[in-house]
């Protein structure tokens, strides 16, 4: 899963719950998807949301960023703001309407999702607390015509490990993001290598060994663990 939540404020109304405060979690709304393919091209894309709550009203508010997480103004979001009753599902379409993109390889974006819980002024304290959660996926525009399948791309992956750390390289036109990712036992953080582009990866305590991994499907599901090749 690929999906993350705003944590430190969670962590802060927890100790201030020890003072009697409230906090209302915004967990009642799911996107659709771990990640994101937009085949280059195409007009829209769609990507459905559901409130599963009960009770609670959320504002939801959407927009795609940059690599470096800047607003892009290349995608339009439709609805970009609007409210999300209990029990129902929306759709947000996504349009993009930027300058053509690599046709040779895969780029690589983030749509960002909002979601406020609804506050019932009538029930509300001096130490009442309500967060919102920010949900954060890939999303990749892909070009149609590439040479190889994305299933693929994870058995051209290069590696070496020596001095302390892993060199990766990647030739193919695909994004590919490792998971369970080890060198000589030792766990390495989760990693993506962009396509026909290479990443260096410190190996905690700088001990070398096999290197192992798993990678994320156009799904969001893990592959086989594969070793990777010298």
């Amino acid at each position: 899963m690929e999906t993350h939540q705003v944590n430190p404020l969670c962590t802060i109304a927890c100790l201030l719950s020890l003072c009697a405060v409230n906090c209302a979690y915004a967990g009642g709304v799911a996107l659709g998807a771990t990640r994101v393919i937009y085949p280059q091209g195409d007009k829209q894309i769609s990507l459905p949301l559901t409130n599963s709550s009960d009770s609670t009203n959320f504002l939801i508010q959407s927009w795609v960023s940059d690599a470096a997480g800047k607003k892009s103004a290349d995608f339009v979001i439709t609805p970009p703001l609007f409210v999300m009753h209990p029990k129902k599902e929306n759709t947000l379409r996504i349009m993009y309407v930027g300058p053509d993109l690599p046709q040779d390889r895969e780029s690589v974006f983030y749509l960002n999702s909002k979601a406020i819980p609804s506050v019932d002024k009538a029930k509300l304290t001096g130490s009442n607390l309500q967060i919102a959660t920010q949900s954060v996926i890939k999303l990749f525009v892909r070009p149609k015509n590439l040479p190889t399948p994305s299933v693929e791309s994870p058995k051209t992956l290069h590696c070496q490990a020596s001095g302390g750390k892993v060199m990766l390289s990647n030739p193919s036109p695909y994004y590919i993001t490792l998971v369970q990712f080890y060198s000589g036992g030792t766990k390495l953080p989760n990693s993506m290598v962009a396509p026909k582009g290479s990443l260096t990866v410190d190996i905690p305590g700088g001990k070398s060994g096999s290197v192992t991994f798993q990678t994320l499907n156009d799904f969001g599901a893990n592959t086989p663990t594969q070793t990777c090749a010298g």
